[in-house]
């Protein structure tokens, strides 16, 4: 096991985008240094360059010949549920409209169903392998929410076992309160209790970061929205949205008027929606394994960057519209289906996937960064968003230290 001080060398390739969110045109600006070593002093990036320019250094680690880029944030998952949807998909191949299958008693309410009956134990069996997944395809830093519960009991649960799997999973997971899908009766009644007791509650007990709501014709109107998340914020959580997924209702702007840390999906973002991201300090999350799964169109990454907008991208992983489990797939698709290019889709899944989260602490190799970085399979770091299929990371490394054991 290497020490707190490590000189790592035989590098093919160093890729990083600089520290902080990128926006338009600089999310293509990565440095790219070939022979390169990176030095790791106490967990955090010390010094990246040229190896014949390296420090000497005794506790040398050579790793292999391949590239070096840091390690990935997933900023949007639904990792914690129970149940599964795969009559749901098998009815949907069969071109069954999804009000048929939710009158059948499948759909979203059928994962709620399953996932308020389970156990804080149990929810933490199923979540344990599929986070494992994410941290062997590159990620390092996870967000995971709750929203399966409804109820505020199971709601609490959810968030309950994600502080459990912070503690043995081998990623940095990073909890999110969404209030998901309203109920079918008394609203209104839902959503002050909201405000007035689950927020409060869940923000006394540490138990989320940031709260997160869904806008959307089926969920939750824009004013319902916004009374949410000004409670969230006065209660100090962070605020996020899904919003523009199916219909463009004002969720996007109201994102952007609040200064939320994200807004995610935006699958049916236009150009107003375009021009309130490229003049706001919000993250626009696109998340193109939904796109792939329900066959819906790609958000609009390609006109985002091209306006000035930050851009990252997530797996969204859940049971319904995204059983994505691979960071590194995600930013391939993104690539291939939201018209980013390779250097925009690892930016993407650094730096600003971290800031979607608050966080400015990772996502670049550059002196004072967390050393959370992938070794590749492939001597260019563009294997990273070439592969398809096969896994394109040899060994993820946090706070510079080899993950590895059980669940990796």
């Amino acid at each position: 096991m290497p020490g707190t001080e490590v000189l790592y060398t035989n590098i093919a390739q160093l890729a990083t985008p600089a520290p902080g969110p990128q926006r338009g045109a600089a999310m293509r600006e990565l440095t790219v240094i070939p022979d390169a070593a990176l030095l790791v002093r106490g967990g955090q990036v010390a010094w990246a360059g040229r190896r014949q320019d390296a420090p000497s250094w005794a506790d040398e680690c050579d790793l292999g010949g391949v590239a070096v880029v840091p390690a990935l944030t997933d900023p949007h998952t639904h990792a914690v549920w129970a149940g599964d949807r795969l009559a749901d998909f098998e009815a949907r191949a069969q071109g069954v409209a999804y009000e048929t299958i939710l009158a059948r008693g499948g759909g979203i309410r059928s994962t709620m169903r399953a996932t308020a009956a389970a156990t804080v134990d149990e929810l933490v069996a199923l979540a344990r392998p599929r986070l494992a997944a994410l941290t062997r395809s590159g990620a390092a830093t996870v967000e995971v929410k709750s929203g399966y519960g409804l109820d505020f009991a199971a709601e609490l649960r959810m968030l309950e076992a994600v502080g459990v799997l912070a503690r043995d999973v081998p990623a940095t997971l990073v909890p999110t309160l969404l209030i998901h899908v309203p109920p079918p009766e008394g609203r209104a009644g839902y959503v002050r209790e909201v405000c007035e007791a689950l927020i409060p509650e869940v923000a006394r007990r540490g138990l989320a970061t940031a709260a997160d709501v869904f806008c959307e014709r089926e969920a939750f109107s824009v004013e319902e929205t916004r009374a949410i998340l000004t409670a969230a914020r006065a209660h100090g959580l962070g605020i996020k949205l899904h919003a523009d997924q199916f219909h463009a209702l004002g969720g996007t702007e109201l994102a952007c008027e609040l200064g939320a840390l994200s807004v995610d999906h935006l699958e049916a973002s236009g150009e107003a929606q375009v021009r309130a991201l490229a003049a706001s300090g919000t993250v626009a999350t696109v998340l193109p394994g939904v796109s792939l799964h329900l066959g819906l169109p790609a958000a609009p990454a390609r006109a985002l960057v091209d306006a000035g907008a930050c851009v990252a991208v997530g797996t969204d992983l859940n049971p319904g519209s995204a059983p994505l489990s691979s960071a590194a797939l995600a930013l391939a698709l993104a690539v291939r289906l939201c018209g980013l290019t390779p250097a925009e889709a690892l930016t993407a899944g650094t730096v600003n996937a971290a800031a979607a989260l608050g966080l400015r602490d990772r996502g670049a190799l550059a002196r004072g960064q967390r050393a959370d970085f992938l070794a590749l399979e492939d001597r260019d770091w563009r294997g990273l968003v070439y592969t398809l299929g096969g896994s394109p990371v040899r060994q993820v490394y946090r706070g510079g230290q080899p993950l590895g054991g059980e669940g990796l």
